[in-house]
């Protein structure tokens, strides 16, 4: 890992942030570059990598302006592990587990994100720290605590889509010839809401073909 020094732009970033950024350096790098009215992350000759730890939704003006003319690697963080971390507490590991199918809960913004010849996006499957401050005005049903930051504790995992096809990987094995999202969701071993939304990104890319519909949902079959 290469050691980033604050730039322009990056003293208010979060850890997370920061931590992947410093991750994903090699030699040679340069950082918070601008281009145009943007900012770019790091660029490495004719690559433009972007650190996307927030909503795929915010970036969709920003990747119409880039992807004409440059070479784009989105990365986005998904938290696998998660540990809470208050005052004057040890961390506490959380029973909330995230997985690479999360993405879809971004994708969905712009489903048609990755159909893009200059853009490729990478899943980091991450561990982190969740710092927590005492906030007053929150609910007692949020525990009255707000969210200060993400600290990175590891990458446990990374998953590369460079092109549209490659989101099949994530299809499991043995649905049949047609299949529901519940077929979907029972294979992926995933809750069925994450299977809708796969199944609203894949219909535009062309990798889900819609058949008909019954009772049981609409029924989809797989591209070939």
């Amino acid at each position: 890992m290469i050691e980033v020094e604050p730039h322009i732009g990056t003293l208010n970033e979060g850890s997370l942030h920061a931590a992947l950024k410093a991750d994903y350096a090699q030699p040679g790098d340069e950082f918070e570059v601008p281009l145009d009215r943007f900012v770019i992350d790091i660029r490495r000759d004719d690559l433009l990598i972007e650190i996307q730890t927030s909503s795929f939704a915010s970036m969709g003006n920003k990747l119409d302006h880039l992807l004409p003319d440059h070479r784009v690697l989105l990365v986005h963080p998904i938290a696998v592990e998660t540990y809470l971390q208050k005052p004057g507490a040890k961390p506490r590991k959380s029973p909330k587990r995230g997985s690479v199918y999360d993405l879809f809960e971004e994708l969905v913004s712009i489903p048609t994100l990755l159909d893009h010849p200059n853009l490729s996006l990478e899943i980091a499957l991450v561990s982190v720290i969740k710092v927590q401050e005492p906030d007053p005005k929150l609910r007692r049903g949020r525990g009255g605590f707000r969210t200060s930051d993400r600290i990175l504790r590891e990458v446990v995992e990374r998953h590369r889509f460079d092109q549209v096809t490659d989101l099949l990987d994530l299809v499991p094995d043995g649905l049949p010839a047609e299949f529901t999202t519940a077929d979907l969701a029972a294979l992926a071993g995933i809750k069925r809401d994450i299977a809708q939304r796969m199944a609203y990104c894949f219909r535009p890319l062309g990798l889900f073909h819609e058949r008909h519909r019954t009772k049981a949902g609409i029924h989809y079959s797989l591209a070939r």
